[in-house]
């Protein structure tokens, strides 16, 4: 009997139990509901991985659409993160709370096609920009709730690479993407002679970090600021906004630069990655959302912080958003299913005021010289 035979969760944890001579007792401990996430989230389901949920904050947000308290639910195993988050919070919410804005640049998928040549690469590029409203119709006809935004091309020889954007509302949208690429490419092959090789190309550029996401972003861009007043930096932080303005140069710019890293922040990853594992989302676009850029300034002799996301995808539908403890993390938020792409935007200003709230409280533990203590006291063994 081959595992993939086996219809039920419990018959498979059994079998690898058989398999590998080990009880699973723990894998097997898991809510009601989960069961359904066979169907649809993971094959082969033999129970569940249990993470530690810590609540950071509560955090005070000034977005666009989300204004007001909010407790940052956040899924990790390393000590330290979320008490680090909470002092960030603290920080940002005694000096007037974070102001967030978010722009919908578009879920891509990027086919790549072969022509003959350069000159019927470069008539190829031209016939997509002249039958955009044709293509921008079958990509619609695919989902109700997907709209083709723009186009990108790129020429390589015989090969083009096509990056299409699609605006997938409260949807992370992969999928959506994917299947109206797939009808989208059927009828440029047709129309136009072209043969489609792939529909993803890597010109998406979809989970890794590239410099063309950095660039022209991907999913939504996510700007976050923060006056800190020099006092708070002095009570809260324990330092001053000199000296985490020179660790911020020195670390999150200079560092970078000498690393050539495309992440300029200290650690953008944390806070996606444990919001993104406790609320649903892909986790393995942790990896775009580690783009970015943190600035510092000083201004009247307080401390100016920004961060900047310019590749974060994110949803309140689909993918993991449904299963019962990411749905109930959600919540914690306040969001709940779909509203147009509204709540995948006040996700996103949430998750741009989080991740600005970590970057302050890592950099100040910087500053102060802290980050060691911090580590020994609250992420050691006892």
């Amino acid at each position: 009997m081959k595992i993939r035979d086996i219809k039920t969760i419990e018959e498979r944890r059994k079998f690898i139990e058989k398999k590998v001579k080990r009880s699973l007792s723990a894998i097997k401990v898991y809510p009601q509901g989960l069961e359904a996430a066979q169907f649809k989230n993971c094959e082969n389901m033999i129970g569940a991985v249990q993470l530690p949920l810590g609540i950071a904050g509560p955090l005070m947000v000034k977005g666009q659409l989300v204004k007001g308290e909010y407790y940052i639910p956040l899924a990790t195993t390393e000590g330290a993160l979320v008490a680090s988050v909470s002092r960030g919070c603290k920080a940002a919410s005694l000096s007037g709370g974070v102001k967030v804005i978010t722009r919908n640049i578009g879920m891509t998928r990027s086919p790549v096609f072969k022509t003959s040549g350069i000159e019927k690469s470069i008539v190829l590029e031209s016939w997509l920009k002249n039958n955009f409203s044709r293509l921008q119709k079958i990509a619609q006809n695919t989902s109700a709730h997907l709209q083709l935004l723009k186009i990108d091309a790129s020429i390589a020889g015989r090969n083009i690479y096509v990056r299409f954007y699609f605006d997938t509302e409260d949807a992370m949208g992969m999928n959506m993407a994917t299947i109206a690429t797939q009808e989208v490419s059927q009828f440029i092959e047709k129309e136009t002679g072209a043969e489609c090789i792939s529909i993803a190309s890597n010109f998406d550029v979809d989970k890794k970090p590239a410099s063309l996401n950095f660039i022209l972003g991907r999913g939504r861009k996510v700007w976050a600021e923060a006056l800190i007043e020099r006092k708070i930096v002095a009570e809260v932080l324990k330092t001053t906004p000199e000296k985490i303005h020179e660790v911020a140069i020195n670390k999150c710019l200079i560092g970078s630069a000498m690393s050539g890293s495309l992440g300029f922040n200290a650690h953008f990853a944390n806070i996606i990655s444990a919001i993104f594992i406790a609320c649903g989302q892909d986790a393995a676009h942790v990896v775009e959302g580690s783009l970015g850029i943190t600035t510092t300034d000083i201004v009247d002799s307080n401390l100016y912080i920004s961060i900047y996301l310019p590749d974060l995808a994110v949803g309140t539908v689909g993918g993991g958003t449904n299963l019962p403890s990411q749905k109930e993390a959600l919540s914690i938020l306040g969001i709940s299913g779909g509203d147009g792409g509204e709540n995948a935007r006040r996700f996103a200003e949430i998750v741009g005021a989080s991740v600005l709230a970590g970057e302050l409280s890592l950099l100040a533990a910087l500053a102060e010289g802290s980050l060691a203590s911090a580590h020994q006291k609250l992420a050691r063994n006892k």
